[in-house]
Order: C-alpha cells, then structure tokens, then sequence
C-alpha cells in the first residue's frame, strides 16, 4: 500500500532526513553561531547600543518625572515610577551577556538554518549560505518589523502576548510562504506562499497601542530602527555565509 503525499509537500527532499550529516550539521552550527554572535555584539556595539543608551536616558528622565492624582479626599498625591528590575551595568558587564546571548541565539538559528537546508540537500557553498542567510533575516527580522518595527526604552506598545503572537503568526506564514514560493513546482502553491506571505500585514494586522508614543525623540527613534535593521542584515548574511563555508570545508576534508 502506498501513502499519497500532498501535494504541498512535494518541495521538501524526503531523502534528505538522514542522520549521517547531523554531528557535522552540529559542529557547523557551533563555529558559525560563535563567529555570528561576536559579529553582531562588535556591530550593536557601534550602533546600536550608543542609540540605546542615549533612549534610556531619555526613559529614566521621564521616569523620575512625578505624576500627580487627586485622591478621594481631594489631597494632591505625588508618585514617581520605581523600576526594580535587575539589569547588568552598563559597559564590559553589559558587553558580555549580550555576547553569551547573541552567541546562543546564532546557535540556535544556525541548526534551524541546518535543518531546514537539509531538506533541500544542504548548503554547499558559501554563496548558497548567503541566500539561506538572506532567507532567515527576511522570515526572522523583516516580516516582524513590517508591522512591529525594533523598539527604543520607553516606547508604548500593544500587550505582550498579543504582540508575541503575531511575531508567531508572521514568523510562520513568512517562512511557509517563502519556501512555497522557492521550492514549489506548481501554480496554486507559488499563490499559496504568496498569500501567507501577505496574510500578516493585510488579513490580521499587528497589534497597536490605542497611543503611539515614545520618551525618546523621533530621530533617536529612527536611528535606533536603522541601526538595528543594518546589525540584523550583517548577522544573518554573516551566520548563512560561514555555514555554507564550514560545511563546504568539512565536507571536502571528509575521507
């Protein structure tokens, strides 16, 4: 007896779902996660950061501002904000955990990345890497930030789990639209991927606070969004390119 596969799954390689690659698949992903990860710490560094830093100056000025309510008896109460919320301080501290944090998350996207070119049987060269790279930033970073653009301290924003979600929802429709797009031989799928492409900016819209407003100056605001959109560019090019080189390296030293 045979089992018909649907026709939505003729672009995956089922051939490809072989262990033999999965400790070089591995070890790829650990390098290339670890270069990635210092890359992206050395670019936020240059840019993003100093624009972080100077939002939340602007956050803790407002902060330490006083806001005023009548109480029931008509006494004038003054209350200021308390933040007590541990964050590690400014400088070689700060530097590290973004370090350990970057490195872990590249790691991460790097065996997604893996995984996922495996079933189109792998990437073999770096250039190949490029556009699994170029894939990522758009399915991780772009898609999300056409509708919940990156966020400065002291931006007002839609509930968490509201705006978690909807990065779900696009993060999902942009990747399946994607790979239908690429991989699939017919009419109906290329349309398909088109529409979940379109789904999360057109059918459902990301959420947004009844308010738009920010502590920090439009121009910050902007600078922090141009900043991180370039760090995110450089990361994935760079974590998609060194997976194609590591893999094309180990593969041609195999005996």
């Amino acid at each position: 007896m045979t089992v018909a596969i649907p026709p939505v799954f003729h672009a995956i390689d089922m051939n490809a779902f072989n262990l033999s690659h999965f400790r070089l698949m591995v070890v790829s992903a650990l390098w290339s996660g670890l270069w990635a990860g210092l890359l992206l710490t050395a670019v936020q560094n240059i840019q993003v950061i100093p624009t972080l830093l100077q939002a939340e100056v602007y956050e803790e000025r407002a902060a330490t501002l006083p806001t005023h309510t009548h109480s029931d008896s008509g006494v004038m109460q003054t209350h200021q904000h308390e933040d007590e919320t541990w964050q590690p301080q400014n400088g070689w501290e700060r530097t590290a955990y973004t370090a350990v944090a970057n490195i872990s998350l590249a790691v991460g996207f790097a065996l997604l990345m893996g995984a996922a070119s495996n079933l189109r049987g792998g990437i073999s060269h770096w250039r190949n890497g490029l556009l699994w790279g170029l894939a990522g930033y758009t399915v991780f970073f772009v898609a999300p930030s056409l509708g919940l653009p990156p966020e400065v301290p002291g931006t007002e924003a839609a509930a968490l789990k509201d705006r978690q979600l909807w990065w779900l929802m696009a993060v999902f429709d942009t990747a399946f639209g994607l790979w239908l797009i690429a991989f699939s031989k017919t009419k109906s799928n290329k349309v398909l991927g088109l529409i979940l492409l379109l789904s999360p900016h057109f059918l459902i819209r990301a959420p947004q606070p009844e308010v738009h407003s920010s502590t920090a100056p439009a121009e910050l605001v902007q600078s922090f969004i141009m900043a991180t959109t370039l760090a995110n560019a450089v990361f994935w090019l760079a974590l998609g390119g060194l997976m194609g080189l590591f893999l094309s390296k180990h593969q041609a030293f195999k005996p």
